[in-house]
């Protein structure tokens, strides 16, 4: 990281100063920014424009289980300060969501409902049916009581004795899926690959058992439904401008520096230095690597890594409510359209009840043609929808940010990674700079977002050197 001086050969720099400035407006770091805030600190997040200007529905997550008061959801919107006056509207469904394949239509949510379900559509006998959601509902809760209980974040502060990530389990179950479902039928395994590829945040890599126990099983919760404009990146955006900071857009270009040990970033354009005792770097390190060489900055080591290699292309329609299939979930996985399936929401619309807003995304290659893939998410929606001509239109797409990108889909590093695992957050750098390694938890699709985001403002509000900024 490249060290100036405020005054230089084209003048003197103006410095804004925080505690903590946190590069990139991806989920993991609102989290972060939240927490590091209720520690007493002041708090900036800077977004990219085209992260600012993408359509908040596009960014929020397509599942999270939230059902149970005790669950991952839940317990991380109470640490996180958010009142129970900002959670009015949360609805529970029994049903998670539904799979929409070729010849079947399957409700995915109780175990009863569920395993009706697959023995109805002719996936699994009755018996293997029970059996195997069974296990993968004390499967699942085993792995939430794990995630709450473990430590995620190397040198995190603790919170109470845990086992360790890698432990065999908890005392009710052994971690993992259950042996029920080790080698089940084609039309079965399809149907829980084509989940796991939905719920995951992974670029290509297959979740390890304990990340994929989590998420077949947390599904058999049910799911909760929000409120028009209370989806959990709002609220947690919410709450911090609230109460513990704002949020800013980069102007354009800009380098990554340390000026009197504190590390920022200065538009040299518009001649600003956003400055905190601690930087937080909450983006795809190859992506950003990318930027900031384009940009004539310096480019440290450890950001020289591959870009992520696919992202979410994604999509917000707006359709009347008489063309909705009566038993249509709020959720839907499209399995139409090869190996990766299109992921569509159904929301609330705070334009009143003469609309409904759909979201609806799918995995492409990074280089893949966005307008292409628009094109192919919007007529998979049609086929789910065949009397929607004239009746539902494509509002808003999601651009493709050059750096702080909430749907890019990224692997672990290295053979073997992610959950269970503890990451690295530290740098190698001598400024207090802090990087979160979504990819390492990219196998729990949004908890592991959630934690890691948790943690790690735990971990750098512990860390801040003192005293604080004047």
């Amino acid at each position: 990281m490249k060290s100036i001086a405020l005054d230089g050969p084209d003048g003197r720099l103006r410095a804004r100063r925080w505690d903590v400035v946190v590069l990139g407006s991806a989920l993991p770091g609102l989290v972060a920014a939240v927490r590091i805030g209720m520690a007493g600190a002041r708090v900036l997040v800077v977004a990219e424009d085209a992260a600012a200007r993408t359509p908040p529905l596009l960014l929020e997550p397509f599942y999270a289980a939230g059902a149970r008061p005790d669950g991952v959801l839940q317990t991380c919107l109470t640490a996180l300060g958010v009142p129970p006056i900002e959670r009015r509207g949360l609805e529970r469904q029994e049903t998670a969501y539904q799979v929409v394949d070729r010849e079947v239509r399957v409700d995915v949510g109780s175990p009863a409902r569920t395993q009706e379900e697959w023995v109805a559509w002719g996936l699994a006998k009755p018996e293997l049916a029970r059996d195997a959601l069974r296990g993968l509902e004390s499967a699942a809760q085993a792995e939430a009581e794990t995630l709450l209980e473990t430590p995620v974040v190397r040198r995190a502060v603790r919170r109470g004795a845990a086992p360790r990530a890698g432990a065999a389990g908890s005392g009710r179950h052994l971690r993992g899926l259950p042996a029920s479902l080790s080698r089940p039928e084609p039309a079965l395994a399809r149907l829980l690959d084509a989940q796991v590829r939905a719920l995951s945040n992974l670029a290509s890599a297959l979740p390890s058992p304990e990340a994929r126990a989590r998420l077949l099983g947390a599904p058999l919760e049910g799911a909760v439904r929000f409120a028009p404009g209370r989806g959990v990146r709002a609220l947690l955006r919410r709450r911090l401008e609230q109460v513990h900071g704002e949020i800013r857009t980069a102007p354009g270009a800009f380098e990554l520096v340390e000026i009197e040990g504190h590390p920022g970033l200065v538009m040299r354009r518009a001649r600003d230095a956003w400055l905190g005792r601690a930087l937080v770097l909450n983006a795809p390190p190859g992506r950003l690597a990318e930027f900031l060489a384009g940009a004539g900055g310096e480019v440290d080591a450890f950001l020289r890594v591959a870009p992520p290699p696919r992202r979410r292309a994604a999509v917000q329609l707006r359709v009347v409510p008489e063309v909705l299939p009566e038993a249509m979930a709020d959720r839907v996985l499209l399995l139409d359209e090869g190996d990766d399936p299109v992921r569509l929401t159904l929301h609330a619309s705070e334009r009143g009840v003469r609309y409904h807003d759909l979201t609806a995304s799918m995995a492409v290659d990074d280089g893949a043609d966005l307008a292409a893939a628009h094109d192919r998410i919007e007529a998979a929606v049609r086929r789910l929808l065949p009397f929607s001509e004239q009746r539902l239109a494509r509002v808003a797409e999601a651009p493709r940010p050059v750096w702080d990108d909430e749907l890019a889909l990224a692997d672990p590093a290295g053979a073997g990674g992610g959950w269970p695992t503890e990451v690295e957050i530290r740098t190698p750098l001598k400024p207090p700079v802090f990087a979160l390694p979504r990819e390492e938890l990219a196998g729990l699709g949004p908890e592991g977002d959630l934690l890691l985001g948790w943690q790690a403002g735990d971990t750098i509000a512990a860390a801040l050197p003192r005293p604080a900024l004047g």
